[in-house]
């Protein structure tokens, strides 16, 4: 739903690039491409209504069952210019047991943003420590 406003918060969210674009007779966008750090996103404008491949946004779902990660060079710089741009805070940053700095925001459109810098290397062993020391000693 309204992914030429879509693709202009990512550019000001997440430093996309505007490959291609392909409006439709309506004005609504059948197919775009952008670039976003080195991977390619493919988008297009919510079509609910029955025909070959009718698509629904997470608006229309009311949410998301998928999560859009990025990883960064600064996770801390990148969620900030998330926020900034109109994103919500989910999760807010944080150093996590399996060794990235992560966070997660939602998009104003609905789609959900992992956001995370790698910052240490652990051992299979070490994520099972960590994770039991995060949660208390917990299972």
């Amino acid at each position: 739903r309204r992914a030429a406003d879509a693709i202009a918060f990512y550019v000001k969210a997440f430093n996309a690039t505007e490959l291609m674009r392909l409006p439709g007779p309506d004005g609504r966008l059948m197919h775009a491409q952008l670039k976003i750090g080195d991977s390619c996103v493919m988008l297009m404008d919510e079509f609910p209504e029955p025909n070959a491949c009718p698509t629904f946004s997470p608006l229309a779902l009311k949410g998301t069952p998928v999560s859009l990660h990025l990883y960064v060079a600064d996770a801390d710089a990148a969620f900030a210019q998330a926020v900034a741009a109109g994103a919500t805070v989910v999760m807010p940053l944080a150093d996590m047991f399996w060794g990235d700095r992560y966070g997660v925001v939602d998009d104003p459109f609905g789609h959900r943003w992992s956001i995370a810098t790698h910052q240490h290397d652990y051992t299979p062993e070490q994520v099972a420590a960590n994770f039991k020391a995060a949660c208390g000693g917990g299972q």
